[in-house]
């Protein structure tokens, strides 16, 4: 009887330590690895013919005018799989074109930034002509862009992608926007990762205010900033932050576009 008492007691023990030193796991904000980011995956592209970069809405990212802007038209309009409800607006890509010997250029590749939005069409199946419907990875370029990987009767063609840091000339952009108290901000020109979780504005009377997404990457609060210089602070999906204080001036209007600092 003596020996079973010892047995329970080592065996409390044992529960005890660990109901103290065993903590239970909690859930964790997944960030990429740089090896993650460069990971070459699976997807198909497709082309559009353009003649004029100006969307007259901004398309689903809100840019505008995309030559202007500094995109180009080394652009992509990024299937539902993709687009992420416009948090991806402004990641960079590296698109190649394989599996297809008679229509790939062979050793190139194409540097896109996601400017745009490819909806899917329901009517028809993901496998027979609604390339932009979930599952797809899809990517709609536009024609001067996909001649740099495949010929253009080549169509839908099967690529790998792979996210890449984005390279910009000049600082980021704030173009500003709204009306009364109604404020908004377009930011563009994003290097690194090229898009944008989270955005804080302050005034010169008052603090830090976060700032919610609109859409793509236009950002709005509600408040008065007239008559004051206001600085930003912009946070990628890597979570780097970068603070770009009085970018515009006390002065400043609705429609107006200033520079802050980069990342690096």
């Amino acid at each position: 009887m003596l020996m079973l008492h010892s047995h329970l007691l080592i065996l409390l023990t044992i529960f005890f330590l660990l109901f103290l030193f065993i903590k239970p796991a909690r859930a964790t904000r997944y960030s990429p690895s740089p090896s993650a980011l460069g990971e070459w995956r699976s997807a198909r592209a497709t082309y559009y013919a353009v003649e004029d970069t100006k969307d007259p809405v901004g398309g689903a990212c809100g840019y505008g005018d995309l030559m202007s802007g500094g995109y180009g038209k080394a652009t992509a309009g990024l299937s539902e799989a993709l687009f992420e409800r416009g948090q991806i607006c402004g990641a960079c890509y590296e698109i190649r074109c394989v599996e297809d010997l008679k229509w790939c250029i062979a050793g190139t590749s194409i540097i896109v930034a996601a400017t745009n939005f490819c909806p899917p069409n329901y009517g028809l199946p993901a496998d027979g002509g609604g390339h932009c419907n979930p599952p797809n990875r899809h990517f709609v370029m536009p024609i001067q862009a996909f001649e740099k990987i495949a010929i253009w009767k080549a169509s839908n063609m099967p690529v790998q992608y792979r996210r890449i840091k984005c390279i910009k000339e000049g600082g980021i952009r704030f173009t500003v926007d709204g009306a009364g108290y109604f404020f908004s901000v377009l930011i563009s020109n994003v290097a690194g990762a090229g898009d944008i979780i989270a955005v804080k504005i302050k005034g010169s009377t008052t603090g830090w205010l976060a700032m919610g997404r609109n859409w793509g990457q236009n950002w709005h609060i509600n408040a008065d900033f007239k008559n004051q210089p206001l600085s930003f602070e912009v946070t990628s999906s890597d979570e780097i932050t970068v603070i770009s204080y009085n970018v515009a001036p006390k002065d400043w209007s609705f429609g107006q576009t200033f520079e802050g600092k980069q990342f690096q």
